[in-house]
């Protein structure tokens, strides 16, 4: 992240600053470090017990979803822990998509929604999560996408480990 302003956010450190007459700036870098694991750990606590699902399930999906990288971004534009899209984030609305709790709430909401709306079926959930409903209502199931056929294996060998 890179601003001209003075700014303090959760788990990032300043890298850098440069103050001359062809720019200013102040970049920031996220850092992996315990007290930034022991936060998303804490959110991933509350969001479980608020929306009634496993912290083994959050957390497997954010492990597939981003590997707990608090910043990422994906070619097709979803952003943070859970990979929210931004009509997603919107829906639950969320200011920042790269605020923990803020996508770990609003991943874990839709999550839940998803469950509900396909009768607990965890394979019908997580390939809505990864491919979207349209694509689980065109093909009256997991659709024949490689990427999401491997999404949702890989999210269920992660929850079993996380059990």
């Amino acid at each position: 992240m890179v601003t001209d302003r003075p700014i303090q956010l959760d788990g990032y450190e300043l890298e850098h600053s440069r103050l001359n007459a062809t720019g200013a700036g102040r970049a920031l870098r996220y850092q992996d470090s315990p007290a930034n694991r022991q936060r998303i750990e804490q959110h991933i606590r509350t969001a479980a017990d608020l929306y009634q699902l496993e912290e083994a399930l959050i957390r497997a999906v954010i492990r597939q979803e981003s590997n707990f990288r608090l910043n990422a971004v994906s070619s097709k534009g979803a952003q943070g822990l859970m990979q929210l899209m931004p009509g997603t984030a919107r829906m639950y609305r969320v200011s920042d998509p790269f605020d923990a709790r803020q996508n770990i709430h609003a991943g874990t909401r839709h999550l839940r929604y998803l469950l509900q709306r396909y009768r607990n079926d965890l394979d019908l959930a997580l390939a809505a999560y990864n491919a979207g409903e349209t694509a689980v209502a065109r093909y009256r199931g997991i659709p024949p996408y490689p990427e999401t056929q491997a999404y949702v294996q890989a999210v269920k060998e992660w929850y079993r480990e996380y059990r």
